[in-house]
């Protein structure tokens, strides 16, 4: 059996790893409804982009449009979602496990460090890498967006994809894939852009035609049009990362605390257990040397 002395010093050790967690939780769980919060905010930009798309949808010819073009698949561009930090969990790992299946020709552009740790140690065609700032702006992301566009137009890639952990719930959060380019459809656009602004998903835009005009045409509108709904897909995606990171992040620091204050509870029995036998082992000295006396 361990000394009194030890099992002391184990006891102040694990009391301070119990309070250390118990923080983390405390700000992570802060973090996660701030997170929550600015998802919850681009709704109204979401319903109003909705609106105009549904009024343009019947103007067009889609086809015109670099990002409605269809192409043959060489190379993805692949935008990848991680953290900075760890101690969240199998929230990464869980993400890369997606990037290690994918097989065919790709390039990245990483948001967090852990993703681009992984990819330059699996040798991965890495385009850049950026830092998953806890206070996402929309200005960092919108640098992110139109770099792979670029990369896009230009032939270098011929998909942007974006994988990142969605939020479900507090306790799960699902890598997830989702193409950002080509664009399939200006009907696929609002059915997603209803799907974030909590819309029904037959949900009909309620601004007739005749009481929307487009300056100069609807086909320029489009045009200027697609470049935000890009922007807003990738920083709304970043948001949801970042809330799934805090989520995690809480979660584990929680089962830490919980991990921590039931070891606490083992050790202090038994350094009660080993106290109390060491005044029955001084008792049964003194009585044996009164005997001896």
């Amino acid at each position: 059996m361990a000394s009194t002395r030890d099992i002391r010093r184990r006891i102040k050790s694990v009391k301070n790893t119990r309070q250390i967690t118990k923080a983390m939780e405390l700000v992570a769980a802060s973090k996660m409804k701030k997170a929550q919060a600015a998802a919850l905010a681009g709704r109204p930009y979401a319903e109003l982009m909705e609106k105009m798309l549904g009024a343009i949808a019947d103007r067009v010819e889609e086809a015109h449009h670099p990002f409605l073009a269809k192409r043959e698949i060489r190379t993805r561009g692949i935008i990848l979602i991680t953290s900075d930090k760890g101690l969240c969990g199998p929230l990464n790992s869980n993400v890369l496990k997606v990037v290690t299946d994918i097989k065919t020709p790709a390039k990245y552009a990483v948001i967090g460090r852990k993703g681009t740790q992984f990819i330059a140690r699996t040798h991965r065609d890495l385009l850049a890498d950026f830092p998953a700032n806890d206070r996402t702006s929309f200005a960092d992301i919108k640098i992110i967006a139109e770099f792979m566009v670029k990369q896009f137009i230009e032939g270098a890639v011929d998909t942007v994809e974006v994988i990142w952990p969605r939020f479900r719930n507090t306790l799960v959060q699902a890598p997830t894939t989702m193409t950002l380019l080509p664009l399939t459809s200006v009907k696929d656009i609002l059915a997603d852009l209803r799907s974030d602004a909590g819309l029904p998903a037959t949900a009909a835009t309620k601004t007739a035609d005749n009481q929307m005009l487009f300056e100069p045409d609807a086909a320029s509108v489009l045009e200027a049009i697609l470049p935000l709904y890009i922007n807003r897909e990738l920083f709304q995606h970043a948001i949801d990362a970042k809330a799934s990171e805090h989520s995690a992040r809480m979660v584990a620091m929680k089962t830490a605390k919980d991990n921590a204050t039931k070891l606490l509870g083992e050790l202090t029995l038994e350094y009660n257990k080993a106290r109390q036998a060491g005044i029955t082992q001084e008792i049964l000295e003194i009585a044996a040397a009164q005997f001896a006396a």
